[in-house]
């Protein structure tokens, strides 16, 4: 099973999903060497005095992280003679599906009748444990030795908006188009004790995404990072899922220094094989793990940009040195419709051609040229906001037609007074200004010239600049040196892709246009128009004045 996670994503059975459409999402549960592994980080193990410390798991779902948490527990207390009836503010565990809660509690119950624990007891510690609870909303007033688990992920606008509501009044980290892990994040490290440490499993697109930039600002003010561990290649959950994860330990305090590591499968061996990385205080490379010690961490909302050392020295450098590129240029995304199936017509069709605006979509461009697919976008907008459709009696005619399925949209239910308008303005103006086109989704960019002929789609950016030559801009824009930087930024996805996404495209820096020599500019351009894409990278270093790049792995896409 693969699911996607802009819908549902893999979180130890937290069915929030429900909250949202009565529907329940597929159960995706961590792996037990990688649960035993975040317990390692955590430092919740048998040879400590456990019966005197607190365990909080806010999703238990199945109760991957709670079951072995519970054997952690016994051996520790045969370990140091302690007694079951001091157990009872030992574990506390959340989940809001009932069935969960029953299934964690009998599983419990089975690892506390194996160190002899009877029947009746077993059963009543299992219910003080774990609770059927929304663990963000719970009145929870004891502070935790330990937070582990798997939160769960669900897209903050899946759920009603009364308990969105409610979740954004209580949590700073919900923010834009949040993801709901960061809530738990955020109150399992409000539950720590002083010298608490919390353990999560977790999607990383909080690192690097304008939603996550409340937490990180938490987190540097308040909080420890004390080691991070990329999971991309990895494969840490029982199902296949796209997750993107990363597994991070955290504890109140000031960052310093920091283990940032790096695992291929995250199989049994890899996990045994971070701890003693993690106890070197070198960078280091050992059966599939790669372990890199970042002497300071990034402040306030920064991104964190999770490479090496060595790459986030040069990043620094470049950002030092010079100016973003919106400083002389625009980064802007092409129009949404809401639904293209309507709103995006062939050239031709029985509508007001004043209406009809001509469109390049991403499937349009190849090897570095605009197909002319003879598109337009219906332009619902005149200079004044939405269009009179009395005034344009073909369009009317049309809109009136696919009314079904023009008001089935979010954005029609929200403005039932232009119930007919696209999600985005339609700019006709832009069509004649000269652009650069770039794909959302590649290995690489892909940069094509557009010298004014068409209004990009929603799948492309555009870059515009009235200070640069739009063909020497797209030449450094086509460079590995831009590439560098919104490599270092944005969101890898499986397979090596990339999102080139606007927040990581306003990341790349430019030279100032005219500090380059007549003789660049023009190589530039003529290797630009010939797709040239070594010699760019070439030409690209002696604008910038460097000598070269660390090596990083990306798909070239670049046709």
């Amino acid at each position: 099973m693969t699911l996607d996670l802009p819908t549902a994503l893999p979180h130890d059975a937290y069915k929030y999903g429900e909250r949202a459409s009565g529907e329940t999402h597929g159960v995706v549960l961590t792996k037990p060497h990688v649960v035993k592994l975040i317990l390692d980080l955590a430092g919740y193990v048998a040879d400590r005095n456990l019966a005197a410390t607190s365990l909080l798991e806010p999703s238990c779902g199945h109760g991957a992280f709670v079951v072995e948490a519970v054997e952690r527990l016994m051996l520790s207390v045969k370990n140091f003679n302690r007694k079951v009836v001091e157990l009872d503010g030992a574990i506390s565990g959340f989940d809001i599906d009932p069935r969960h809660v029953d299934l964690t509690r009998d599983a419990i119950v089975q690892v506390l009748k194996r160190y002899g624990v009877t029947s009746a007891a077993a059963r009543a510690l299992s219910k003080r444990w774990i609770v059927c609870s929304d663990f963000l909303l719970a009145p929870i007033h004891d502070r935790f030795d330990f937070v582990v688990g798997n939160p769960p992920y669900v897209r903050i606008e899946q759920l009603s908006p009364a308990l969105q509501e409610k979740y954004r009044r209580r949590y700073v980290s919900i923010y834009d188009r949040a993801d709901l892990y960061v809530a738990f994040i955020e109150r399992g490290l409000n539950l720590l004790k002083s010298a608490g440490v919390l353990s999560f499993i977790c999607a990383d697109r909080w690192i690097l995404n304008r939603y996550g930039a409340p937490l990180r600002r938490l987190l540097s003010e308040k909080f420890n990072v004390r080691c991070y561990l990329d999971l991309h290649r990895a494969s840490p959950f029982d199902s296949e899922v796209i997750a993107y994860p990363s597994i991070f330990a955290i504890s109140p305090g000031v960052t310093s220094r920091v283990h940032v590591g790096v695992l291929e499968t995250a199989d049994a061996d890899e996990c045994m094989v971070v701890q003693s990385l993690l106890a070197g205080s070198e960078s280091a490379k050992r059966q599939g793990v790669t372990m890199s010690v970042y002497e300071s961490w990034f402040e306030g909302e920064e991104p964190w940009v999770i490479s090496t050392p060595a790459h986030l020295e040069v990043l620094r450098k470049l950002e030092n040195r010079f100016h973003p590129i919106e400083y002389t240029a625009r980064v802007g995304i092409g129009v949404a419709t809401g639904n293209d199936k309507v709103y995006i017509v062939q050239n031709g069709i029985d509508i007001e051609p004043s209406r009809l605006v001509p469109l390049v979509m991403r499937d349009d461009i190849e090897k570095g040229k605009i197909r002319n697919s003879h598109r337009c976008v219906i332009n619902t907008f005149d200079r004044g906001g939405v269009v009179n459709l009395k005034e344009y009696p073909k369009l009317e005619r049309y809109i009136e037609l696919h009314s079904a399925d023009i008001q089935k949209r979010h954005v029609a239910k929200k403005n039932p007074g232009s119930w007919f308008r696209t999600i985005d303005r339609v700019y006709p103006d832009l069509v004649r200004v000269p652009k650069l086109l770039i794909p959302d989704i590649a290995g690489s960019n892909e940069v094509v010239f557009d010298e004014g002929h068409y209004h990009p789609h929603h799948n492309l950016y555009f870059v515009t600049s009235e200070v640069w030559d739009m063909e020497v801009l797209g030449g450094l824009l086509s460079s590995k040196v831009a590439l560098f930087f919104v490599w270092s930024y944005a969101v890898k996805m499986r397979g090596g892709y990339l999102r080139f996404q606007a927040q990581y495209l306003r990341r790349i820096r430019l030279p100032d246009p005219k500090s380059l020599s007549a003789a660049l500019t023009s190589s530039i351009r003529t290797a630009f128009r010939a797709r040239e894409f070594a010699k760019l990278d070439d030409l690209a270093c002696e604008a910038y004045g460097i000598s070269g790049l660390p090596e990083f792995d990306f798909v070239d896409t670049r046709k």
